[in-house]
């Protein structure tokens, strides 16, 4: 048996990269998945291209209350009810902190931060009923180490860290444990993108491996295992934590090469 037998996950942002890996780790550890992204076509919950057969998807856009909530009652009258969320879907965003103007500031932080409340508000209720409910939020390396360049990006997860704890507090004695994970550079479609425009992929692929301890990109499949762990119902003390999944950047120091 799995250890998710019987209970029913959505992972928003889960057609591609990291949620995709946690899509298909939930999945084969026995739990009915249903991923909620922005790219799903629209209609009834359906199969996802590209994620094991079983995995359903529903259109869905975190930004848009409305649709939050329609997708979210989609997934309870086809699957019975809601015990894992975990809270994926967000954007990237380069530059310091002049480098956006207002309106991408107030995009990203509406993706990466009140689409997680939003998300939240919505499956709260079905959580409750469950008893094993839990929540996993993905922040990032960037809410507690200092990165060039990811000013606005760094605010978004930094706030997504803040809001993991608040909401841990708020929920433990309903019996919803609330955690997140914290990866490093991963290797997913949206560091490809950033890769491909550089001046020099190469250069700059080898620059980010070299950023981490470990010396190479975080895999999907280890953010994935990591939540795994956090949404466990195995894993009944680990409330309010961030579970780094970075190679070591968060708490190494190396000396140069």
């Amino acid at each position: 048996m799995g250890a998710f037998d019987g209970l029913v996950a959505v992972v928003t942002g889960g057609a591609s990269g990291i949620g995709a890996a946690v899509a298909s780790r939930l999945h084969s550890d026995g739990a009915r998945v249903v991923v909620l992204d922005r790219d799903l076509p629209e209609g009834a919950p359906a199969p996802v291209m590209g994620l094991p057969d079983g995995v359903l998807g529903v259109r869905a856009d975190v930004t848009d209350s409305a649709g939050v909530s329609s997708a979210v009652e989609q997934v309870v009258a086809t699957c019975g009810g809601i015990d894992i969320l975990v809270n994926n879907a967000g954007i990237g965003a380069q530059g310091d902190v002049a480098g956006n103007d207002d309106a991408e500031w107030a995009r990203v932080l509406d993706v990466n931060v009140i689409g997680i409340a939003r998300v939240s508000r919505a499956c709260l209720p079905h959580l409750r009923a469950s008893e094993h409910a839990a929540i996993v939020n993905t922040s990032s390396i960037a809410a507690t180490a200092g990165l060039p360049q990811r000013a606005l990006y760094s605010a978004s997860k930094g706030a997504v860290l803040a809001l993991t704890r608040a909401m841990a507090a708020d929920h433990v004695r309903e019996g919803i444990r609330v955690n997140c994970v914290s990866p490093g550079t991963a290797d997913t479609p949206w560091i490809g993108r950033l890769l491909d425009a550089a001046d020099d992929p190469e250069a700059e692929r080898a620059a980010l491996r070299a950023r981490q301890p470990h010396g190479r990109l975080v895999d999907p499949v280890e953010v994935a295992d990591a939540v795994a762990y956090l949404a466990n119902p195995h894993s009944h003390s680990t409330v309010g934590v961030s579970l780094a999944v970075d190679g070591g950047m968060h708490e190494l120091r190396l000396r140069p090469q």
